[in-house]
């Protein structure tokens, strides 16, 4: 029997890899592209080569992994330099992310978890997920949470999130939503925890 597909989304800073580690806990495969992501555009990443030529070596950083700082200060001042380096590491994300789903079917996880924060930007991953969970909160709390994680300034975080999918239209693609705001961890897991259990009996 194939597997439950759950897409998981939400905006930065609204608690989404906490989710993902208790769907975890309750015995979900994760595919988390932020993290292939991480690793292609890492020293010797596979993804480096085609970003050094379509940006040049200043992109570059001295270990050889991709300068996020400066790319993000590029994407700032240049709307299409991201979706150039979009255009690069996209593919390869997709071709990891169906190996790792592959390789959760084989060992009978119930469940694969797609955490993808471009969800709701994506048809093409929404047509990959039987259920899409979009993990919510306000953007205050968002700010702060980012601030006090990341050492950003506001004006950053704020960048970020104007740069990112409106809340409203990622909630209008859940089939269900987590208001991740003021909630215990423990309130948090009996929420993934009740929402694991409907999803896998229905």
């Amino acid at each position: 029997m194939r597997p439950l597909h759950i897409g998981l989304t939400g905006g930065i800073g609204s608690g989404k890899s906490t989710v993902s580690g208790l769907l975890v806990a309750q015995g979900a495969a994760l595919v988390d592209t932020d993290a292939i992501a991480r690793a292609l555009t890492a020293p010797g990443g596979a993804a480096m080569p085609a970003i050094g030529e379509a940006f040049g070596m200043q992109m570059v950083s001295s270990d050889g992994a991709l300068d996020r700082d400066r790319m993000r200060a590029l994407a700032f001042a240049d709307p299409t330099a991201r979706k150039r380096l979009e255009a690069i590491i996209h593919p390869l994300i997709g071709d990891q992310a169906q190996q790792a789903a592959d390789a959760a079917e084989r060992s009978g996880a119930p469940a694969v978890v797609f955490d993808v924060p471009l969800l709701t930007e994506s048809a093409h991953w929404r047509a990959r997920v039987n259920r899409v969970l979009v993990v919510d909160c306000t953007p205050d709390t968002q700010i702060q949470r980012v601030m006090a994680r990341s050492g950003w300034p506001k004006e950053t975080v704020l960048r970020v999130i104007q740069q990112q999918a409106a809340r409203e239209r990622r909630r209008a693609i859940a089939d269900a939503i987590i208001f991740n705001e003021a909630l215990s961890l423990a309130a948090l897991e009996k929420e993934v925890r009740g929402l694991w259990q409907h999803w896998l009996s229905h």
